[in-house]
């Protein structure tokens, strides 16, 4: 089998740059991606060094404007006919509300709304792969969000941690609800924590240090890549290669189905279909 293709969002720094590194140290074709050019030529420096295999593709988009997300996605798909492994990795932590170009609450449109479109607009070159994966790397911080209908985006409150929270509860129960609409074929998705890793985001949103090492936190996220026997799990939730707690919503087929539906409404794509 060939070497598989897999673009890992945010990956010039943090956790994301050490799961490219992993990734290409063990023989996949590695696709980076990020804001800043100059930044984007240095990550592809430190992924040759590691795995002697330069990047594929390195990529350029603001994942807060769905117009970028959407051409990122067309030159994807005009440079490769199949994706075997999408990572959504990229990710915010914003102390002050802010909206995006289409706006959308910047935290939850990044954090969530923009894998979500990235994902959909993908599926072609993700299903032309004999084993797609979609892997989404979300915190251990969605089992302390609420999810208030009414104030998705902060339009009525803004908290910082309640918002990214919620941001990455969102992206959870639309892993569920995608695992669940993809059920029957070869394509999965999965969602994980990668640990508390001391990155920008963590000083960013915490002001401190995390526990875990940039490796330990790729470690999830290169597991559910390459690892066999991770064909057989859709929909799930993954910390350190096994299986973690979601949110008690999460089981709510109601919720994740309306969740889901309604991401997809403020990104203008069609749902899939319900199984």
């Amino acid at each position: 089998m060939p070497a598989p293709i897999v673009l890992v969002t945010g990956s010039t720094d943090g956790i994301g740059l050490e799961t490219a590194r992993t990734l290409a140290a063990r023989g996949a074709q590695v696709v980076l991606h990020g804001r800043d050019s100059g930044r984007l030529e240095t990550a592809a420096r430190a992924v040759d060094r590691v795995g002697n295999n330069f990047p594929v593709g390195m990529e350029l988009a603001d994942l807060s404007s769905q117009g970028e997300v959407r051409l990122l996605a067309e030159r994807l798909l005009e440079r490769y006919q199949r994706l075997d492994v999408l990572i959504n990795n990229a990710g915010v932590f914003l102390r002050e509300r802010s909206v995006t170009v289409d706006g959308l609450e910047t935290t939850f449109a990044v954090n969530h709304l923009a894998p979500l479109l990235l994902t959909d607009l993908l599926l072609p070159a993700l299903r032309a792969s004999p084993e797609g994966r979609i892997v989404n790397v979300c915190s251990n911080a969605h089992l302390h969000a609420s999810l208030d209908w009414e104030n998705l985006q902060g339009e009525r409150r803004y908290d910082p941690y309640a918002v990214y929270a919620l941001s990455k509860l969102a992206q959870v129960l639309a892993t569920v609800e995608l695992g669940r609409r993809l059920h029957g074929g070869t394509l999965t998705v999965n969602a994980l924590h990668p640990g508390v890793v001391t990155t920008k985001l963590l000083r960013a949103g915490f002001a401190g240090d995390g526990d875990d090492s940039l490796a330990d936190g790729a470690a999830t996220s290169v597991h559910l890549t390459l690892a066999p026997e991770m064909r057989a799990y859709n929909g799930g939730y993954f910390h350190r290669a096994c299986h973690a707690r979601m949110h008690h919503i999460a089981s709510d087929s109601g919720v994740t189905s309306r969740l889901y539906e309604v991401s997809c409404r403020l990104v203008s794509i069609k749902p899939l279909p319900p199984r």
